[in-house]
């Protein structure tokens, strides 16, 4: 690429054409390197086109979507001790979550073609808040649970009380789950 600017290859002279456009003389090695490049660009432009209409398409079909901080626990089988205390751990990874159809799924980012991991709905069996926690910088941030039959529990939080709101109303909702939103928003505002 740098060898096409070169300042050698190229006539910068006046050789003015009849129209006042300058003429570039090019070798054929040249002309095929940026032919290269900008099918190149036309390939990478394509991928991006169908990312966009991919999140396009999600947004629209999707009844709840957004960023959350997630990360995964496992429910602790019958017999077995309980988990260690494992609050201190920051073990928290940004997710883009939807809610489509009969899933959830969970993305890196917005813009990936495939998730990264599903849950159905009918594999949900409880899902409730979990109590506020203030971190150093003295930002709230909100949290809720989301637990699997297999035993697979989703920590997920969010700075924002209203998103967090809505994802367990409307899960609680599509899982036909009760609402425990009484006896935990107490615990959330007595923790700030």
């Amino acid at each position: 690429m740098l060898n096409l600017f070169n300042l050698k290859r190229l006539s910068w002279g006046n050789n003015d054409t009849d129209d006042g456009k300058q003429k570039v003389a090019l070798s054929a090695t040249e002309v095929e390197s940026i032919r290269s490049e900008l099918a190149d660009l036309e390939e990478r432009e394509a991928h991006l086109k169908a990312r966009l209409e991919h999140v396009d398409e999600i947004l629209r079909s999707a009844r709840l979507s957004g960023y959350l901080q997630m990360r995964t626990r496992w429910t602790a089988l019958p017999g077995e001790p309980a988990p260690l205390d494992d609050s201190e751990v920051d073990d928290w990874l940004p997710r883009f979550v939807v809610l489509q159809g009969p899933c959830i799924f969970l993305y890196f980012v917005s813009t990936d073609l495939s998730p990264q991991d599903s849950t159905l709905l009918s594999d949900v069996v409880e899902v409730g808040r979990m109590p506020c926690h203030t971190q150093e910088d003295d930002d709230a941030r909100y949290h809720f649970y989301i637990v699997t039959r297999q035993g697979l529990r989703y920590e997920c939080s969010s700075a924002s009380k209203l998103q967090v709101d809505a994802w367990v109303a409307t899960l609680q909702d599509e899982c036909k789950l009760g609402s425990d939103s009484t006896t935990l928003d107490h615990l959330s505002d007595t923790s700030k």
